[in-house]
């Protein structure tokens, strides 16, 4: 039996106490000063007093953690994803304590964190990569030379970034040099790093992301395919699996598997991770990054593979025999889809802070929610808005979404805006619905337009109904 410290909050923390009880181990969750009853607690055995509010002063405090691990005897840590999920540094101070980090080796970390360092290793490992700088560009002038080589438009991107941030789509020479120092300021600020990359930028493209989980006894395997391309400021909003734009091309399909794990075992990988791809239009794919943690969207390979990549990846890091022994175990049966569920307005997708007051749900069958919601719920400006992800399983595609489409009338949340009514109609929408779509899909298709016209029309019903309850009010007191 271990001790493993979960160093995150929210959903993700539920889903990692989840997988440490099934295993037979202590769970040990984190309180902060600004959440002293937060709702992953009630799944740990045990509560430890992370001191402070800010994420600064408390989830991303490295030396108060590894004090906590010290004082608790902690036999192993799970960062979940965000904060120090992917942090070099962490990782290697846990590794001089004897401490297990439940997730890659720290140099699998370095290696792949840094979008120049991981490019250039997919190059040396035979992997695709989209044509642009092998390193860091030092000026505006050296990243017009190389867009002038490889042709517009480009994207310039954070070397050490994630998430969507430092990233922008550059036209022409004009804008170049004004979107060069825009990057490299918000590279600074986000990640400490003002270090940026120049890359062809991919015209209609699709997200494909492929599922790694590997042991620590040289073993790696794929769980396919996911595609993401439903995104906002290149985060995404809707992912599904398997990808319908590979669809029933068996042989694309396993190509691509099959080059997320040449590059896994390039850095030696010894646990659960995904190697993200950008396809074009043509299907040839090319290598982005790789996350050397688990994903948010992994709840939809869990469900067309039947494969717990959390219990799994905690296994691998204990050195345990994984719950399969062979990349023929592992096939895809039917089809999944995720809807993230955020605190945002469902026009604008910014985030929208505020307090549950109000939380009901029914469901049809194969609904898999993961949340942290509850009446009372603070949601801050300092997290990430999204409060759940609504997960559908089904035989085929067209049976998901009748079920997710079900499931998020069935889904109540008050007191707060979120997103909800944007899934509404995405889940209508007839380019989502016949599977033809590319990471533009909210810039060309705009959803968010569909949910301005029917608030609009729920406005006039409601308007419409109330003028008709006072005709007949004043009917009755005639």
């Amino acid at each position: 039996m271990k001790k493993i410290l979960i160093c995150n909050r929210g959903e993700i923390a539920i889903r990692v106490a989840k997988a440490v009880r099934e295993l037979g181990h202590i769970a040990v969750g984190f309180y902060t000063d600004s959440e002293p009853e937060a709702s992953h607690l009630e799944y740990c055995h045990e509560w430890v007093h992370l001191k402070g509010s800010s994420n600064t002063e408390t989830y991303l405090n490295i030396e108060q953690i590894i004090e906590i691990v010290k004082t608790h005897r902690i036999d192993a840590v799970h960062p979940g994803y965000g904060f120090l999920s992917e942090n070099t540094e962490f990782c290697k101070r846990l590794e001089e304590l004897g401490t297990t980090f439940i997730g890659p080796h720290s140099e699998a970390i370095h290696k792949m964190g840094d979008k120049a360092v991981s490019k250039q290793m997919a190059k040396e490992a035979g992997v695709p990569v989209v044509p642009g700088s092998t390193g860091e560009i030092e000026s505006a002038e050296e990243a017009a030379s190389i867009a002038k080589d490889i042709g517009y438009p480009v994207l310039l991107k954070a070397v050490a970034g994630g998430g969507g941030k430092g990233m922008r789509v550059v036209n022409s020479e004009n804008e170049l040099s004004n979107s060069f120092d825009a990057v490299r300021r918000e590279a600074l600020s986000s990640f400490g790093n003002p270090g940026v990359l120049v890359e062809k930028f991919i015209v209609n493209p699709h997200h494909i992301e492929v599922q790694i989980i590997a042991d620590n006894k040289g073993n790696v395997f794929h769980c396919f395919e996911r595609e993401c391309s439903i995104q906002r400021r290149h985060q995404k909003i809707v992912e599904e699996a398997p990808s319908p734009f590979i669809g029933d091309d068996e042989e694309l399909r396993l190509n691509v598997c099959n080059t997320a794990i040449k590059l896994a075992k390039a850095v030696n990988y010894n646990s659960a991770g995904t190697v993200e791809f950008i396809m074009g239009e043509d299907k040839s794919f090319y290598f982005l990054e790789m996350n050397t943690r688990i994903q948010v969207e992994h709840p939809i390979t869990e469900e067309v593979t039947g494969i717990d990549l959390l219990v799994n990846m905690i296994k691998s890091a204990l050195g345990e025999t994984l719950d399969f022994k062979s990349q023929e175990e592992i096939t895809i049966k039917g089809h999944a889809i995720e809807c993230r569920i955020c605190a945002e307005d469902p026009i604008t997708m910014l985030p929208a802070p505020g307090q549950v007051n109000g939380f009901e749900f029914t469901f049809p069958q194969g609904i898999r929610f993961d949340h942290c919601i509850y009446n009372g719920l603070e949601v801050k400006s300092d997290f990430d808005p999204m409060i759940g992800k609504l997960i559908a399983y089904g035989h085929n595609r067209n049976v998901v979404i009748r079920k997710l489409d079900n499931a998020l009338e069935g889904l109540i949340i008050e007191g707060l805006k979120t997103n909800i009514p944007l899934h509404k109609v995405i889940m209508k929408e007839n380019n989502f619905k016949s599977g033809h779509y590319t990471t533009n899909y909210i810039a060309e298709v705009s959803p968010q337009e569909g949910v301005e016209e029917t608030k609009k029309v729920e406005s006039l019903f409601k308007k419409a109904i109330a003028i008709e309850m006072k005709a007949l009010q004043e009917g009755r007191e005639r």
